[in-house]
């Protein structure tokens, strides 16, 4: 259990999984984001109260009211997430026991956010957060922001949750805009299973007081929110249930920015590219091949593709490279990146993907028994 507490009211914003069948928790966080006067986020993991009908609404309702009951403030100002097993009843009674040990170990500082992140996760293999500061005309803000997630990550959200929370003044109108750039730039641009999830939710708090930021500083946090966030999400890639690369997946030339995030959102979610790269095999066929269907405009004739540097596939034909030493180099290499051009348009992308791995079969085929 993990509960996110502001000292005064928060401006809160959301984005949320775009998959139709939704949890509880989605469903009553839609309803009260945006707004300007959020006061906390609970959270459990373990059980998703998801597929649980009116009983896991109320029980979403019952969480949230708990928590400001304890807070002094209304219920509508408490958000709730959950994570975990699909279609099983929450366990009120160790929900609301965890509750009343979450409100008596709110404190400040690092070792109660490292606690909080820690508590979020289920499958995860590591805690994944983040820390970043930023000077803009001369006043220093902070991100902290934290999230889990390992399986079941697709773009339009992921199987995850996270938490961005910053002492930056920010105006709600501007909260959501600023939400969902960097949302379409991180967390909608990474893929282990491409599996949408129904529970995936993104909030962002800002605690911030005094005159919003406007005009070019708030493009600059604006950036800066969006390049952490990056940095967050690539992390639930890293730990994609057994995966052992990430690969970073740069498509150009494509005739939109869309068809090149298209593009390199199939690449990403081939089978065959993530066993060629799990293999280290440089088999530049997989990846040329999965542009090729991802029915979007190329100029096959202009199609050229460089793995980690190594080019392989120029202007519609192979290039001569030593295959073995761009396997070692793949098998060396933590983070592939594929570089692709597929014509001679200004559309770009950057998306990244993991690796699948026997690991990953085995984890998911036992997941529930």
């Amino acid at each position: 259990m993990t509960l996110i507490v502001g000292d005064g009211p928060l401006v809160a914003a959301g984005v949320y999984t775009t998959n139709q069948v939704v949890a509880a928790p989605v469903t009553l966080c839609r309803l009260r984001t945006p707004s300007s006067s959020t006061r906390a986020v609970i959270i459990n993991s373990g059980n998703a109260n998801a597929c649980t009908g009116d009983a896991g609404m109320r029980d979403a309702e019952e969480m949230t009211a708990m928590v400001a009951s304890k807070l002094g403030c209304s219920p509508t100002d408490v958000l709730v997430m959950s994570t975990g097993v699909i279609g099983r009843p929450m366990p009120m009674d160790k929900v609301r026991r965890g509750i009343d040990s979450a409100i008596a170990g709110l404190a400040p500082g690092e070792e109660a956010f490292v606690r909080a992140s820690t508590a979020i996760m289920t499958t995860d293999a590591f805690r994944k957060s983040i820390t970043a500061s930023i000077e803009i005309q001369g006043s220093p803000y902070r991100v902290a922001a934290m999230a889990k997630g390992a399986g079941m990550i697709a773009p339009n959200m992921a199987t995850m949750l996270a938490v961005v929370v910053t002492d930056a003044p920010l105006a709600q109108s501007d909260l959501v805009e600023l939400l969902r750039h960097s949302a379409d730039r991180s967390f909608n641009r990474v893929s282990v299973d491409g599996h949408t999830s129904t529970n995936d939710s993104l909030v962002l708090l800002s605690s911030g007081t005094g005159t919003p930021l406007a005009g070019s500083s708030l493009q600059q946090f604006r950036d800066f929110l969006g390049n952490t966030c990056i940095e967050l999400a690539k992390q639930l890639v890293a730990d994609g249930e057994g995966a052992t690369h990430v690969m970073e997946i740069r498509v150009s030339g494509a005739a939109s920015d869309d068809d090149a995030n298209h593009i390199a959102r199939i690449i990403g979610e081939s089978p065959l590219v993530k066993t060629a790269i799990t293999g280290s095999d440089p088999n530049w066929g997989r990846i040329v091949s999965a542009a090729g269907y991802a029915g979007r405009p190329i100029r096959p004739e202009m199609t050229s593709l460089k793995v980690l540097g190594v080019p392989l596939y120029k202007n519609g034909a192979p290039v001569p490279f030593d295959a073995a030493t761009t396997s070692r180099l793949i098998k060396d290499s933590p983070t592939v990146v594929m570089e692709l051009i597929v014509g001679d348009g200004s559309g770009t992308a950057i998306r990244w993907a993991s690796d699948i791995t026997v690991e990953y079969v085995r984890f998911n085929s036992e997941y529930t028994t």
